[in-house]
């Protein structure tokens, strides 16, 4: 078409482009982490389904660079109306040196009536089966959201003993305490009631999908208020992105979308989960005041006496203000003080704190080190492990038959479970 080369053609091309790429409908992204580079060597990303349950799976990411025995560190990621693949970045860099499992959660409106609810119990339940999954000594990052229902599993199995309970915690930009330097998320949350929520924000998913019928909070308007709270921001990077086409400068527009194709992928949560988290995370403070409660017991955060804790939080986050997620540190106070570390991100937002450049170069590696500090009871599991070996070896050949039917009992037992 030759008007698509005169003044007005590239720039009306480039209008409809950011226009169709604003509108257009997303699925679920792939996490697609094809290799990892450590120490100047490229490997091969394998991700595997671990474990499958209806609201969520667990993936597992390994490669052939990793030393021998590294740390298993499961990542529990937001369910807040994005997919767990928006820690693509958070992976990518943990996994140069550790095993990383993720919380895959699903979305609300593809899982069946029949599966049956999911609340905030469920929620830390599922924490506690994947903890247990992975086996004792194991490490726990919570990003944001997940970080209440995280402190709080840790919590329940410090009290009970669990030989999985994680040997660190840590938690990115949490909101454990909402009364501290609250932002203009919590006051939405905390200024109306309950009711409010109930009959405005929850809808039952239409039929022709899995989960027709099922109550939830749809994902689109989780998303409107994220994009609502910055909208300046997010039309200067659209602008950015239209002018960017005009020019010609490809590459600057391709990161531009790339950055909002994840953003706005987003899914359902259930109306549950979501309408009891609004309750006792940002109206009741439940599990900062000692109230929240799991299966009919109090959760007890100084209960907590052998996890490490470390709380990390952006200086300029506008989601959770500074000291929502220290908090967790002041609470666990049956723990010694060299057992918590509290890290203040400067000139970091929400998002930056677990993706971008000074996650990957200021952050990650502190908590690497963290984990490495507190690696006491992994390292005994291990050599624990290690030592039984032997003895099961030589026991007589006649034996082994039943020992191993013993044990794929025992396996199949636990995966049920």
């Amino acid at each position: 078409m030759p008007f698509g080369y005169t003044g007005f053609g590239p720039v009306i091309a480039s209008a409809l482009d950011v226009f169709a790429h604003a509108s257009a409908p997303r699925g679920k992204p792939e996490f697609g982490i094809a290799s990892v580079t450590v120490d100047g060597k490229g490997y091969p990303v394998t991700e595997s389904v671990e474990l499958h349950r209806p609201f969520g799976d667990l993936l597992r990411f390994t490669h052939p660079g990793l030393p021998e025995n590294p740390p298993r560190l499961l990542i529990v990621a937001p369910m807040s109306g994005h997919y767990a693949t928006l820690l693509r970045g958070t992976v990518a860099r943990l996994i140069e040196r550790c095993e990383v499992y993720i919380t895959d959660w699903a979305d609300a409106k593809m899982v069946p009536l029949s599966a049956g609810r999911f609340d905030l119990d469920d929620y830390i339940d599922y924490v506690i089966g994947f903890l247990d999954h992975i086996g004792p000594g194991a490490h726990m990052l919570a990003v944001c959201q997940p970080s209440v229902p995280a402190l709080a599993a840790t919590a329940i199995m410090a009290a009970d003993k669990h030989p999985a309970r994680p040997a660190s915690l840590t938690m990115m930009g949490g909101p454990i305490d909402t009364r501290e330097a609250p932002t203009s998320v919590n006051d939405v949350a905390a200024d109306r009631p309950l009711s409010w929520f109930r009959q405005n924000v929850i809808a039952s998913v239409p039929a022709g999908y899995p989960g027709a019928g099922r109550r939830v909070y749809p994902g689109f308007l989780q998303l409107t208020g994220f994009l609502a709270m910055n909208l300046k921001n997010h039309m200067m990077s659209h602008y950015q992105m239209f002018m960017h086409m005009v020019n010609g400068d490809g590459e600057s527009a391709d990161a531009t979308k790339r950055f909002y194709e994840e953003y706005r992928s987003v899914c359902d949560m259930t109306a549950d989960f979501y309408l009891q988290t609004v309750e006792h995370v940002f109206q009741r403070h439940s599990l900062p005041k000692g109230q929240l409660v799991h299966r009919g017991k109090k959760v007890r955060i100084d209960a907590i006496t052998d996890t490490a804790i470390l709380a990390i939080e952006g200086e300029n986050d506008d989601i959770s203000g500074i000291g929502q997620t220290r908090a967790a540190v002041k609470l666990a106070t049956s723990l010694p003080e060299s057992m918590k570390k509290y890290l203040l991100a400067p000139e970091v937002g929400h998002y930056g704190i677990f993706n971008g450049s000074k996650w990957r170069t200021s952050i990650a590696p502190v908590v690497e080190e963290f984990i490495d500090t507190h690696r006491a009871r992994e390292v005994g599991a291990a050599k624990a492990k290690a030592s039984a070996a032997p003895k099961a070896s030589a026991a007589p050949k006649a034996s082994a038959a039943p020992r191993v039917a013993r044990r794929r009992q025992a396996g199949g037992a636990a995966a049920v479970a």
